[in-house]
């Protein structure tokens, strides 16, 4: 089974940047959308930003234009880059890979970004 390690959170001013970091590893798998999730107490996990199976990337409207997904296919690794960061960025954040409704792996920890204004 497919697994994620998040690294690269911290605490940062309002407007600044982070960049967060993404390694797989355990084997192949099947996907619909591949990306960064966050959640924050008492909310649901939500998409970020992501990947599609036809290699577009698709961004929640709170942080298109301040956050970049990309990806090293060599390293099997994937980055969200951060810009602007605002105090509603805070949470865990968290990649994962979904598949006809089903996330491929389980949560990993995550890593925590928090933005103080």
């Amino acid at each position: 089974q497919v697994q994620f390690v998040e690294s690269g959170g911290g605490l940062v001013q309002a407007g600044g940047p982070l960049r967060l970091s993404c390694a797989a590893s355990g084997g192949t798998f099947s996907m619909n959308v591949i990306g960064w999730y966050r959640q924050t107490p008492g909310k649901q996990r939500e998409l970020v930003a992501g990947f599609t199976a036809g290699g577009s990337t698709i961004y929640a409207d709170s942080v298109k234009g301040r956050f970049t997904i990309s990806r090293d296919s060599a390293k099997n690794t994937m980055y969200l880059q951060m810009n602007s960061l605002k105090p509603e960025d805070t949470a865990v954040y968290y990649c994962n890979v979904r598949f006809r409704g089903a996330f491929q792996a389980d949560w990993g920890q995550g890593t925590q970004v928090t933005v103080s204004s």
